[in-house]
């Protein structure tokens, strides 16, 4: 390089630094230019609180916000109602499908559905004549047993034990006459006069004779010592046998008429006369007329306040009823720990309930507590699970009041009203409603005294 390009050089470094040192004073000046701005308007703005503060007095301020309100007068109490609803359902009624238990004709059908009948009357009666007719022969053959009976008790008449003694001493005679006739032959068959064969026959018959004579004696012997005890037994055995014959075709009569096992509501009709029922074939279907049974769980602590026999009202959908308790179960469910209470309730629950239906019971128990008792609207949420409430108290203008902030614990709430404990005292004025325009000092004018209860 030549020492004539040198200066040439230097002489456009220059050029080139004055060119770039333009843009950097026209930022320099925009950037002042902004700060300047930036600190009037954070002087204006802080400059507007001051300056509005100062256009307003406190004492006008105060004046304003004096407000009316609507308060309350509390009076302590020592106890309070809760009540509690209990549910059960209601007990299976018994429900039978009654039929005869022999095959007939059905002759007559005694009750109608909807009937009400009591047990044991009768519902429907078969046809029974060939059970008459065989009753009676039973009857008629009863009768001839008894009266053999009742003579072999009695023994044999005198009549005729005066015949047969008559037949033995006929007898006793004839073999007297035939013992002399034999007698005779006996001499004359010596003499030769007659055979061997006509004494033989004199000797037969004399021994025949014996023979009779023998067994007109026993007879005799029988008809005075009487019946044997064998045959007596034996003929009562018949007569037994008999008896034990009608009084089973008594039953078969009897279980003919179809009853009512229990107290109960005719609910089905389904044969008529004339149709030939089968054995155990359904007449009639028959519901339970009894008190319908409520059963409820309750706990023990409410059980014992309960008496066998008190009245309660039970809820069954819309409608109530009055219900006895009856008993209470003794067993308690491991995992409600609640024993079963049992209901009977009025029998003109029957057409409107079924088995299985849920059943409402409610009570009211007393509680015994100390508070007060506040309208919701007068509460406003605290801290820690607490609530808050205005109290009024004298101010230096008498004819307005300041309200203080009381904490205060719900214990319990009642529609629209709440049981609250705390450091409130009787007769204290309470800001009933819109305390959520109010703050600890505000100045309020009551405007009426509103009832507590």
């Amino acid at each position: 390089m030549s020492t004539s390009q040198i200066p040439h050089q230097n002489s456009n470094h220059k050029a080139s630094s004055e060119f770039s040192e333009r843009p950097r004073k026209k930022l320099g000046k925009y950037f002042y230019l902004l700060v300047g701005i930036g600190g009037a308007g954070l002087v204006l703005l802080f400059a507007r609180p001051i300056l509005t503060s100062s256009s307003n007095s406190p004492t006008a301020e105060t004046t304003a916000r004096i407000l009316p309100v609507d308060t309350i007068a509390v009076e302590p109490v020592d106890s309070y109602q809760v009540s509690r609803i209990y549910t059960g359902e209601i007990a299976a009624l018994r429900t039978s499908n009654l039929g005869f238990s022999r095959s007939g004709e059905i002759e007559q059908v005694l009750v109608e559905e909807g009937d009400r009948v009591t047990a044991g009357q009768p519902l429907a009666k078969l046809d029974i004549r060939n059970l008459e007719t065989q009753r009676q022969q039973l009857i008629a053959e009863k009768a001839r047993a008894q009266a053999q009976l009742a003579e072999l008790q009695r023994g044999a008449r005198q009549e005729d034990i005066d015949a047969a003694i008559a037949g033995v001493r006929d007898l006793e005679q004839q073999l007297k006459l035939q013992e002399q006739q034999r007698q005779r032959r006996e001499f004359l068959y010596e003499q030769g006069a007659i055979s061997k064969e006509e004494l033989d026959e004199f000797s037969f018959g004399e021994g025949a004779l014996q023979a009779r004579l023998n067994q007109a004696k026993s007879n005799l012997a029988e008809l005075e010592n009487g019946t044997r005890w064998e045959q007596v037994a034996a003929q009562q055995a018949t007569v037994q046998q008999l008896e034990a014959s009608i009084a089973d075709l008594d039953v078969t009569i009897d279980k003919s008429t179809l009853k009512a096992p229990f107290d109960g509501i005719v609910a089905t009709r389904e044969l008529d006369e004339g149709t030939v029922a089968n054995a155990g074939q359904s007449v009639i279907r028959l519901i339970e007329n009894a008190a319908p049974e409520a059963r409820v769980g309750m706990p023990n602590q409410v059980i014992n306040e309960l008496e066998i026999g008190s009245t309660q009202t039970l809820k069954l959908g819309s409608q109530t009823y009055k219900a006895t308790v009856a008993s209470i179960l003794p067993e308690v469910n491991a995992n409600t720990r609640t024993q079963v209470v049992v209901f009977n309730l009025d029998r003109s629950a029957i057409p409107q309930i079924n088995p299985g239906q849920t059943v409402r019971l409610e009570l009211t128990e007393e509680i015994n507590t100390e508070g007060y008792w506040l309208p919701t609207d007068a509460l406003n949420q605290g801290i820690r699970g607490l609530w808050t409430c205005y109290v009024l108290s004298e101010s230096e203008d008498t004819e307005n009041y300041q309200v203080k902030q009381h904490s205060v614990e719900i214990i319990h709430q009642q529609g629209d009203r709440v049981l609250v404990r705390g450091t409130l005292q009787p007769g204290d004025k309470i800001v009933a409603n819109g305390t959520h325009r109010l703050v600890p000092g505000q100045q309020v004018k009551p405007l009426e005294v509103m009832s507590n209860k």
